[in-house]
């Protein structure tokens, strides 16, 4: 079933820049991983959401996740009551929720030429 992580930042002043285009050129190669977003969610904060393929490709790529936020980690505030520089959950999905179908647009009908300028169209000159 498929599976989620999320991830709380906040990224200390000046940093944020650095912060993003480190999550901008990062090429993650965890297995069961199948993609994910870096969320500004208010003044210096964040939050990263990753969907995986399973909860158990969560529990695997841990240390290698934890190796990533090492790269950047000199750029995170303490968010503090313990929780170091993040505040990480994660779990399996309960209910996907899908977009609706947009329509499709209509096809508008090409309006016909008077007869007379078909007929006129039709001849070849010599």
């Amino acid at each position: 079933m498929t599976a989620f992580n999320v991830v709380r930042f906040r990224v200390k002043p000046g940093e944020e820049q650095r912060f993003v285009e480190y999550h901008r050129k990062a090429r993650p190669a965890f297995k069961g991983f199948l993609g994910g977003s870096l969320v500004k969610t208010g003044e210096q904060a964040y939050c990263f959401v990753a969907e995986w393929r399973t909860f158990q490709s969560i529990v695997k790529a841990r240390p290698q996740m934890i190796a990533l936020l090492d790269g950047i980690r000199d750029a995170l505030e303490d968010l503090g009551g313990e929780l170091g520089v993040t505040d990480a959950v994660s779990g399996t999905s309960v209910v996907k929720l899908r977009a609706p179908v947009a329509a499709k647009p209509a096809m508008k009908k090409k309006k016909k030429a008077p007869a007379a300028r078909r007929k006129k169209a039709g001849r070849k000159r010599s």
